[in-house]
């Protein structure tokens, strides 16, 4: 329990070939993927892990099939709604990252009215990555970022890593210190790509529906075996 990471972040992965498998519609998968957001919420309480990110619909996903989208954001929504009362039970606090305005209007108001109504919580903050592409997210930091060095708010000598930091949609949150991906798949597919950048990475094939709280606390415990050493080596890390 010395060695928890404070931010873990999770690509959920494998909704669809785990339905498919079964021979059910790929919906089918993601609902009950929901079970599993359960269980990774309720290990990361349990160890005290303080930032939960869930990386729940890309802007890529928008050019899956219409059904299985508009069925996306129909179980958001519901779930969304009918998980409030148990997150406020646990002390969870909501927020969200990435272009909410794009979202169906049912889709903001819920989640508005989550996060408000969690905003006082004080243990895990679980954290929804909708509509969200790290490279947008980062072009639109440049942007800013150019856009008050045109108008003489800062200079070029001012631009570092914790001024990029702060223009982006995880201002205020520290980076992941590990990330997990389900479903077999080992690529980061346009997540947190500048959060990412010393994190430790963890991939199992489990489809996500298949995901428990003893798959977080094996990806847990084979961060703590890692030396993290960024950049240094290995005596000048060693306490």
């Amino acid at each position: 329990m010395n060695r928890i990471p404070q931010h873990v972040a999770i690509i959920m992965d494998g909704n669809g070939r785990w339905a498919k498998e079964k021979g059910q519609a790929r919906l089918f998968g993601h609902a009950t993927g929901v079970e599993a957001v359960r269980e990774a919420l309720t290990a990361a309480s349990e160890v005290k892990v303080k930032y939960l990110t869930l990386y729940a619909f890309s802007t890529e996903n928008w050019n899956r099939p219409k059904e299985e989208v508009d069925g996306l954001m129909d179980l958001l929504v519901k779930t969304i709604s009918s998980e409030l009362e148990s997150l406020n039970n646990n002390d969870v606090r909501l927020l969200s990252i990435g272009n909410m305005a794009e979202l169906p209007a049912a889709c903001r108001e819920e989640l508005q009215l989550a996060i408000e109504k969690t905003k006082n919580n004080a243990g895990t903050v679980l954290i929804l990555a909708l509509n969200y592409s790290s490279k947008s997210e980062i072009k639109t930091a440049i942007k800013q970022i150019a856009q008050r060095y045109k108008n003489g708010e800062i200079t070029l000598d001012q631009i570092t890593d914790d001024l990029v930091s702060n223009h982006l949609y995880t201002a205020g949150i520290p980076d992941p210190e590990l990330m997990i991906r389900t479903s077999g798949e080992i690529r980061i597919s346009n997540f947190l790509l500048w959060q990412l950048a010393y994190s430790e990475l963890h991939f199992t094939s489990k489809f996500w529906p298949d995901f428990k709280k003893e798959d977080f606390y094996q990806a847990i415990y084979e961060y703590q075996q890692r030396e993290r050493r960024f950049g240094k080596v290995s005596e000048q890390v060693q306490p």
